[in-house]
């Protein structure tokens, strides 16, 4: 049986035609709610991860669960799809187990609290948020393993169980849910910032219906949903062939040598719907990188993709999702089943953006980005201080954005938007480490007329005794680049001990051990290049040589030789031009993959002390 939803309020809300100002208005207290609800939490959370990189996501949606406003699309729905109790006000949930909602979050460190927003005891909407929390239990600390085999070894599994009913806190739960956890006042800490940050939300909405009325709120949420639909309508009839298009990427490992993990969709329009089919995608790993991909959430990416394309002041919401299908074969990497290992799913979630570009510029090369949203970079380091006390660090890292047809991707930066790094002050106050390296990694990004955005590398010198685990990936696929662009460089993580001994890890590892003085580079992937790289301007690839962003080797990537003080020699550049445009095939190709996968995986051992991948079933 469904959900039983509780209302003392029998009467149900008219549709009423609103003006355009109200509408207006109404709308960005909405989105003006939705900030606020970060700005509590991350003033509540201890954990850097929330509190610094801002590792959380926010959701308003109307009484149906659909998405108002919010920046990952709505968890609302796979939860009421999956829950079977009563529904009340004065209510809220908290879950992290990706099976018992739709995949909707995808790890069990992603920590939901969801609330019933009630006004006058009818449901007007639900508020949510989410939160990575540092650690959840599991057999390695931050609870991230890629020796996991099941869900079971990776922490504490919460199924939607009501952490706040009646108004009051279940404090006998919540000692459960705490004492599985390696840092549990930063768990408790984070919650109650969760907790606070939907209640302000919810008190936000009822301020905004005692202004306009219930009717008027509704029929609001009701135009936003259809204004969205009708925009995304257009968008997919101009944007989307009917003729069906096709691409793949990897995945490079598990972590438990195999792979590379193949990601494959399909993409073709039929009327006014456009269908998304991942048939052809490898089966689910034995390790942890699987991704529940959530449908819903999918269309989110599509969707907020396809506005930042071609019209980026459309407020994306959840109105269009009936013009989207999704067909995702089961027991593969993205549809895992229970109780296949999920932790370490950033990975392919981050492939899922790389993809996605991949088939819509296809039909649009003119919009084509090049690869780079490929991982979300992960180090932790955990041990004891010198008195004792447990540290624990989880910090998300930063790569090169790719190349946009309007300009350079970004140095060093998130694949999520919104995520900022950790101040290298607070890591060196709270952790016994010290950073003695924060800098871009010339010639990283993928050569094009518009640039990848170069890799970040970072240098910890250790001061305690401890372990540390790496996760990343594009340590044997290039960031492809596209419409001529060279590919982006890969990642690599070197630890140099303090004997001057050189070790290169694993972009995938765990429980290292390090010792005092001991310097892990660790070094991440760059952007893929966009556009003839002969066609970018000598002047600014000779400002970013003296920037430190280019070397003066790497300026001849663009056929542009430098004077001994680092201006263009035009005259040695025009001869140079014209020799490389004399090699180069009448056509680019429109994507540049850096070979192909043999011989990528071929010259893997004479290029790294790496051993290259089993390919799954292998």
């Amino acid at each position: 049986m469904p959900a039983r939803i509780i209302e003392s309020n029998e009467k149900r809300a008219e549709h009423v035609v609103v003006d355009p100002i109200t509408i207006d208005i109404i709308e960005n207290a909405i989105a003006n709610t939705r900030h606020e609800m970060d700005a509590v939490l991350q003033r509540t959370a201890m954990s850097p991860g929330i509190r610094e990189q801002k590792d959380t996501f926010p959701l308003i949606t109307d009484p149906d669960g659909k998405m108002i406003v919010g920046q990952f699309g709505s968890f609302v729905q796979g939860f009421l799809e999956n829950y079977k109790g009563v529904i009340e006000e004065g209510t809220i949930f908290l879950l992290n187990d990706p099976y018992s909602c739709e995949g909707a979050i995808s790890h069990l460190n992603d920590w939901l609290t969801l609330m019933p927003i009630y006004h006058g005891g009818m449901l007007v909407g639900w508020s949510a948020m989410f939160g990575h929390m540092t650690d959840t239990g599991g057999r390695e600390p931050s609870s991230l393993p890629y020796g996991a085999r099941e869900i079971f070894e990776e922490g504490i599994q919460i199924p939607p169980v009501k952490i706040i009913e009646k108004g009051k806190l279940d404090e006998e739960m919540l000692k459960l849910i705490l004492r599985n956890c390696r840092m549990p006042h930063w768990n408790r800490s984070d919650l109650m910032g969760l907790i606070a940050s939907v209640k302000t939300s919810g008190r936000r909405i009822c301020e905004i219906i005692d202004r306009f009325g219930v009717d008027t709120y509704l029929s609001v949420l009701r135009e936003l949903l259809g204004r969205n639909r009708r925009a995304m309508s257009r968008i997919i009839a101009s944007a989307v062939p009917e003729e069906k298009s096709c691409f793949e990427d990897y995945v490079d490992d598990d972590g438990q040598g195999t792979g590379p993990f193949k990601i494959a969709c399909s993409m073709w329009r039929e009327g006014d719907r456009v269908i998304f089919d991942f048939d052809g995608t490898d089966c689910q790993s034995n390790g942890s990188i699987n991704f529940f991909l959530n449908e819903a959430i999918f269309k989110m990416f599509f969707g907020a993709l396809m506005i930042k394309l071609f019209d980026p002041d459309i407020v994306y919401n959840d109105g269009f999702y009936d013009l989207v299908e999704v067909r995702i074969p089961k027991n593969s990497i993205l549809s895992p089943r229970r109780p296949a290992a999920v932790s370490c799913r950033g990975h392919v979630a981050g492939r899922i953006f790389d993809v996605l570009h991949g088939l819509l510029g296809q039909s649009a090369p003119d919009a084509l980005c090049a690869a780079g949203f490929s991982d979300s970079p992960h180090f932790i380091y955990y041990g004891r201080h010198a008195d004792g006390r447990w540290f624990q660090l989880y910090q998300i890292g930063f790569g090169g954005i790719p190349a946009r047809p309007r300009g350079d991707g970004f140095d060093g930066h998130a694949l999520w938007p919104d995520f900022t790094s950790v101040p290298n002050e607070f890591l060196e106050t709270y952790f016994p480490l010290r950073i003695e390296r924060y800098e871009s990694i010339p010639d990283s990004g993928g050569a094009g007329k518009h640039r990848g955005g170069n890799g970040l590398s970072v240098a910890y010198r250790i001061l305690q005794p401890g372990e540390i685990s790496i996760h990343d990936d594009r340590w044997l696929t290039y960031p492809w680049g596209v419409k001529g662009g060279a590919p982006g460089a890969r990642g690599s993580k070197l630890l140099v001990r303090a004997d001057g001994s050189r070790e290169w890890l694993p972009a995938k590892c765990e429980r290292v051990a390090v010792e005092p003085d001991d310097v892990l580079y660790f070094n991440t992937w760059g952007g893929g290049g966009w556009g003839n790289p002969l066609e970018r301007s000598p002047d600014r690839v000779a400002l970013e040589v003296r920037q430190g962003l280019i070397t003066t080797e790497g300026a001849h990537r663009y056929g542009v030789v430098l004077q001994e003080n680092l201006t263009v020699d035009k005259e040695a550049t025009a001869a140079l031009r014209a020799e490389m445009t004399a090699r180069r095939p009448a056509s680019d190709e429109l994507f540049n993959r850096g070979g192909t996968l043999d011989e990528i995986l071929a010259r893997c051992k004479s290029e790294t002390s790496l051993e290259p991948p089993r390919r799954p079933g292998i």
